[in-house]
């Protein structure tokens, strides 16, 4: 089992930026992407930003040019930086992190979830 414990959310205003962290722990060995999905209600859960063990990042259209994610090996802690802030980026905001056996994902562990608002 994994454990993905966030922080950093909050509340913002439009145009500012907020980090959040998300710490992994458990049986993490065979952990190869890690990274950030969202949710608002009654939509489905929407890819941010993943980021594999090798460096490789997929970024959500939504957020390109203003959301860059940062991972820690040492610390197992995936970095999530929000610029540029927008009313739409309010959500749930989950860790995820993907047990992998070559391109297929086995198994995906969740987060909490921290909540983001962003004030107009």
């Amino acid at each position: 089992q994994v454990q993905l414990v966030e922080s950093g959310g909050g509340l913002v205003q439009a145009g500012g930026s907020l980090r959040l962290s998300c710490a992994a722990s458990g049986s993490n060995g065979s952990i190869n992407a890690m990274g950030w999905y969202r949710q608002t209600p009654g939509k489905p859960r929407e890819l941010v930003v993943t980021i594999t063990s090798g460096g490789i990042t997929n970024v959500g259209a939504a957020v390109k040019g203003r959301f860059t994610i940062s991972r820690d090996h040492a610390s197992n802690t995936v970095y999530l930086q929000m610029n540029n802030l927008k009313p739409e980026d309010t959500a749930v905001y989950y860790c995820a992190a993907d047990r992998t056996r070559g391109p297929v994902v086995i198994t995906r562990y969740w987060g909490q979830g921290t909540q983001v608002t962003v004030s107009s």
